[in-house]
């Protein structure tokens, strides 16, 4: 029971402290909060109203539910932002993986051209050069790299 009312006496000192005037004081340099004026630079902050006062906790209430309500909006951007980006980089790898794949191709083309000439007898050797030239040409200028 005693731990109870001295818990209550505590609340209600609490209370009364909170609702004092502070004042800010600035001496040498250095800032301190004060509950009595410390001089001719003390400024007296405005203490917050009561927790009991209904037309600033409706103004708290209000208050929260825009900043809840602009944050919800920050956020669908974000999310729409990051999804965009994630297409757009989607996009990205799919259409090098079909480069990369084309270049390949070319390549092993270009390849077997050079094993055609390789193979090729004398009536059939300068088509399989022109070939080989004709794919190299081409992956030359399909892939640069």
């Amino acid at each position: 029971m005693l731990k109870h009312i001295s818990m209550g006496v505590i609340c209600l000192l609490a209370g009364a402290a909170s609702a004092a005037t502070i004042y800010k004081c600035t001496e040498g340099g250095k800032v301190s909060y004060n509950d009595r004026p410390c001089g001719a630079t003390a400024v007296v902050l405005a203490a917050p109203s009561a927790p009991g006062d209904p037309a600033a906790t409706a103004e708290a209430v209000e208050r929260i539910a825009r900043e809840r309500a602009l944050l919800q909006g920050i956020e669908k951007e974000r999310a729409a932002r990051a999804e965009q980006q994630a297409g757009e980089a989607e996009r990205s790898q799919r259409a090098a993986a079909l480069e990369r794949r084309r270049c390949d191709k070319l390549r092993l083309q270009r390849k077997w051209a050079d094993e055609d000439i390789a193979r090729a007898g004398r009536d059939e050797a300068e088509r399989a050069r022109l070939k080989a030239r004709r794919q190299g040409e081409a992956l030359a200028v399909e892939c640069p790299a």
